[in-house]
């Protein structure tokens, strides 16, 4: 296969339903849903873990968390690095000869940079507060905490977003004027909270237009006590909708910023006749909770509102584009693979994930039934989770806590924890049996000899 050229726009915390293309009833992403027109919408993809530095690092070298070793973010109490001596896609696709640049947010290994790992140059999302000074503007507020606001001070231009998607466009018309593959990669931190945006954006979506997630009513019943939990550590525990409202407006809008800028560099590459010799990716590390079971951010749950990520990929050889495929994804294990396969290079033994180029190409299984998911925690302490999903059931194994089993299907909001109801033991059973099976093949630390009777025997609430 003739090397491929590549530009990955990786987002944080972008839900996948808050497309759309992919059913939101306001959200305005012209730009994304014509990628995903002109491409593929994977349906099913989820993230090896809802947390930013363990997915991109996974995304990195191809593994799960509990392989790679890098189980939470590095301020935490588990604060361990990548694995040192591992392959990389990145140093791959340098040795094969491409040309590597990253924009934005890192977020890997406090210690070693992207040009450490096989890219040729590196923008930091920080040279933003940088540029901002020198261009004498005030720096961003923060008085909402992690809930956001407007930013008085600029125009949608000199937001980072626009900032960054410059910064990707100069790299874009750089390889341009040079003959050989390119991969380049943009990070924004946006649309994470909080999500502090210019007028109009931050107007763009009233408070009163938007309805509640379907999963906002949640009492928690039958439920791991952390979750609940949660909402006293975030001091929201007495938020109703009215609350949350304009904090999703926000982050919806945030998107709409987001989505724009996608549509800069979609116009740059065709601008610059590269639209046919480039791979595109839209996706995200993982999604957001943003108010859906009453909760912020990401922590200590499985939910899909933050294990399920948007990914769409524009290919020229894909076929037929428009189409929506369903086969389970691993997005950042599985682009891994893609990477190296789009480049020419051999896919690494320590990679796990399977690469998307037979789907891209019209196949419409991968050979998967299910997905996996990861959590070790995070700011709020250590608690480990792991997670199987089919088409309709999911089952969540809480080592320390209750079990957790959703009937997708009647369900989907995931209210009701199904774990300890009688006519659903036979499902129960195949899961947790599934799961069992998953640990004993990605080596998993946690299955041990205590932690497999406690599976398999549900030896658990």
């Amino acid at each position: 296969m003739k090397p491929t050229n590549i530009v990955l726009v990786h987002s944080d915390q972008q839900r996948y339903d808050c497309v759309g293309v992919n059913g939101h009833p306001l959200v305005r992403t012209p730009n994304l849903d014509r990628l995903a027109s002109e491409g593929v919408n994977f349906s099913h993809a989820f993230c090896p873990i809802p947390l930013c530095m363990p997915t991109r690092a996974s995304m990195l070298c191809g593994q799960w968390p509990t392989e790679h070793l890098q189980v939470a973010n590095t301020d935490t109490e588990a604060p361990r690095p990548l694995r040192a001596g591992l392959a990389t896609f990145s140093q791959l696709l340098r040795d094969a000869g491409y040309h590597l640049g990253y924009v934005g947010k890192w977020h890997v290994d406090p210690e070693r940079d992207p040009l450490e790992f096989g890219f040729c140059e590196y923008v930091p999302e920080w040279h933003y507060g940088k540029w901002r000074r020198e261009a004498g503007l005030p720096d961003r507020p923060r008085t909402n905490r992690w809930f956001g606001e407007v930013d008085p001070h600029i125009e949608p231009e000199q937001s980072k977003l626009a900032w960054g998607a410059d910064r990707l466009i100069g790299m874009l018309e750089s390889c341009s004027e040079e003959d050989r593959p390119f991969f380049l990669r943009w990070d924004p931190s946006e649309p994470h909270l909080p999500n502090v945006l210019p007028e109009p954006y931050a107007s763009m979506y009233p408070p009163g237009e938007i309805e509640p997630w379907p999963g906002f009513d949640d009492t928690f019943e039958g439920k791991p006590y952390i979750q609940a939990q949660q909402l006293r550590t975030w001091g929201i525990a007495d938020w109703t909708w009215d609350d949350w409202a304009p904090i999703v407006g926000r982050y919806l809008g945030e998107i709409s910023l987001l989505d724009a800028q996608v549509g800069r560099v979609m116009g740059a590459l065709e601008r610059l006749g590269l639209a046919e010799d480039t791979l595109l990716i839209y996706t995200a590390d993982h999604g957001d909770m943003c108010g859906s079971h009453r909760m912020v951010d990401k922590h200590y749950v499985m939910y899909d509102d933050v294990v399920r990520v948007p990914l769409f990929v524009r290919w020229p050889d894909s076929a037929p584009a428009g189409r929506v495929c369903d086969a389970f994804v691993s997005s950042a294990i599985d682009l891994a693979s893609t990477f190296c396969e789009l480049g020419g290079v051999a896919v690494p033994d320590t990679f796990r994930g399977q690469s998307l180029v037979p789907l891209l190409r019209g196949e419409t299984s991968n050979g998967r039934e299910d997905i996996f998911a990861t959590y070790h925690g995070n700011q709020f302490g250590l608690y480990s989770q792991r997670m199987v999903r089919d088409r309709r059931w999911k089952y969540v194994w809480n080592a320390t806590a209750e079990d957790e089993l959703y009937d997708l299907d009647s369900d989907p909001a995931e209210l009701r924890n199904l774990a300890t109801a009688p006519d659903c033991s036979v499902e129960l059973a195949r899961l947790r049996r599934r799961l069992v099976d998953w640990m004993e093949a990605t080596n998993d630390r946690l299955l041990n000899q205590w932690t497999r009777p406690q599976i398999l025997e549900g030896r658990t609430k």
